[in-house]
């Protein structure tokens, strides 16, 4: 398997945790999302994805191999190619909640401080930086707050943001605390988050996923 990723990319370091918790080899394929303009911009990347978006992953499974994009879309991909271990529990209603764990923070979270949403905020509506960080820390900080209060009152919620065992929402949880610290987020109302990334960041597919262990990484 061949991920393209940038290795600050949290959509592409869920993906990567998500590969390295089933224990599956891939080769990383650096997409640059600064130099050049974006090298995800050239008409060779968007023939792999016409969004201009990471992750794209390419399996080659014994069928035509094909580009296969959109971070949770790869991951479920993943937990019915490979289901064991699994990212998603067996009952019906507990996968739904870990998915709308999940998806809280792919669809609600991340999406207004993904980078081409900040590049607009700059270079079209011209807000300043402090301004932008501002944008950044208010849509993250509100939204991972919702989160808290979730996981804080879900009996549910073990070790992990579903029980014991990391899963799907764990694949997500990590890589949006990472740069919500990045960016100086206020997390110290967030026991239960803080808790769950702490108890993720000890295992290895979790750290080996990290944005500083990528052969990207700058």
């Amino acid at each position: 398997m061949q991920l393209y990723s940038y290795f600050r990319s949290s959509a592409s370091y869920r993906v990567r945790i998500a590969l390295n918790l089933k224990g599956l080899a891939f080769e990383t394929v650096p997409v640059h999302l600064l130099r050049s303009g974006g090298e995800q911009l050239t008409p060779e990347f968007r023939r792999l994805n016409a969004d201009g978006l990471v992750p794209v992953l390419i399996d080659d499974n014994g069928e035509q191999p094909a580009a296969l994009t959109q971070s949770l879309a790869i991951i479920e991909y993943l937990e019915e190619m490979h289901p064991s271990p699994a990212l998603l529990p067996d009952n019906p209603g507990d996968r739904a909640h870990v998915r709308s764990l999940a998806l809280s923070i792919a669809c609600d979270i991340h999406p207004l401080n993904n980078l081409r949403v900040l590049r607009y905020l700059v270079r079209n509506l011209k807000v300043g930086e402090e301004d932008k960080n501002g944008w950044y820390r208010h849509w993250c900080e509100q939204g991972l707050a919702a989160l808290e209060r979730t996981l804080a009152n879900d009996a549910r919620t073990g070790r992990f943001c579903f029980g014991n065992t990391p899963g799907l929402a764990d694949c997500c949880l990590v890589p949006q605390i990472a740069n919500a610290q990045r960016l100086d987020c206020d997390l110290s109302n967030m026991p239960t988050i803080m808790r769950i990334n702490d108890a993720c960041q000890a295992l290895d597919a979790f750290a080996d996923a990290a944005p500083a262990k990528q052969p990207d990484a700058e």
